[in-house]
């Protein structure tokens, strides 16, 4: 055997028991980035590094939260398709994540094949809230208000493909009710022209709404959950109007396709565990806490997905 035969036998016997060892440490042996595909200081990005510091924590490693905002949560979702399945890239997301390629073209991943579910975090119920001067006491009300007054009620949009428009659609589906969808650039402008009485009605998470109904600004007649909330006890659910509706935004957290099971199943437990301290903070923003397994966001997510392709074809919706 020559000398370089020797050397190169050496370096490949290296080679395996370096990789042999890396993969006997025990996860996480270093740190773990989690990326936020959107920017800092929203209701996202605060839960999502809750979560990361009690993570950290809870196992031993800190995890990083990285910011990487831009083109609706593309570059961030394009850095996770791209990253090492081995569990130190991570991605906090919302339900928007989900619907991006629905709505977006030429999206370069595919939430599918691409990301690897790990834990259901929170659900985050939105509220249907009208302006004052409408003669409407619930859901049935609104029915029945927009088939007497065709064309004279209008629903206001945060943004478009949002969770409010794909609830607001939802509802115009299942119920026949019939309003116009009036665009606007975020929540704060919607919520303004909500109150001056210059549109109907605003779909939006509950935490925006409850303010203003608390102070008598607006009238709050249902939540989009499937059970009232715990915070708004007396607001009744869509569905005690119209039978099956639900809709909720919500938030999770994915790992590149092909991660580990024992990985998966590891983040998992531990998402689970951190949510029974963190949902004491989560309940009064509106948020539902969901713990369970893997199994069970694999459901969640294809179902939702399911749904919301059937939303966004019918109404042609597409992203600013």
């Amino acid at each position: 055997m020559t000398v370089i035969k020797r050397a190169l036998r050496l370096v490949l016997t290296l080679c395996v028991s370096w990789s042999a060892l890396a993969h006997a440490q025990p996860y996480p042996s270093r740190p773990v980035t989690v990326i936020i595909p959107f920017p800092p200081g929203g209701t996202l990005d605060v839960v999502g590094r809750q979560l990361a510091q009690k993570l950290s924590e809870q196992m031993g490693q800190p995890f990083v939260v990285e910011n990487r905002a831009g083109a609706g949560g593309i570059i961030g979702g394009n850095m996770l398709a791209k990253a090492a399945p081995d569990g130190y890239t991570l991605m906090f997301s919302a339900s928007t994540s989900s619907t991006t390629e629905m709505v977006i073209k030429n999206v370069p991943y595919s939430v599918v094949k691409d990301f690897h579910p790990v834990a259901l975090v929170a659900k985050a119920p939105l509220s249907v809230a009208i302006n004052n001067d409408l003669p409407v006491k619930d859901i049935k009300g609104l029915i029945d208000y927009g088939q007497a007054n065709p064309g004279k009620l209008t629903f206001a949009i945060g943004s478009s493909a949002s969770a409010g428009h794909l609830a607001a659609e939802l509802l115009k589906s299942m119920s026949g009710l019939q309003y116009t969808i009036v665009p606007y650039k975020g929540s704060s402008p919607a919520y303004n022209d909500l109150i001056g009485g210059r549109i109907s009605g605003f779909i939006d998470p509950i935490l925006g709404a409850a303010g203003f109904a608390k102070a008598g600004q607006l009238k709050v007649l249902a939540v989009t959950s499937k059970e009232r909330v715990p915070n708004m006890p007396d607001v009744p659910t869509v569905g005690e109007s119209l039978p099956g509706y639900e809709f909720y935004s919500w938030y999770g957290l994915w790992g590149p396709a092909n991660l580990p099971a024992d990985i998966t199943e590891k983040l998992n437990v531990q998402v689970n565990k951190a949510l029974l301290s963190m949902e004491p903070k989560l309940a009064p923003q509106g948020l539902l806490v969901t713990p369970g397994s893997v199994q069970d966001f694999v459901k969640f997510q294809n179902d939702y997905i399911k749904l919301t392709q059937k939303i966004v074809t019918e109404g042609n919706i597409r992203a600013e």
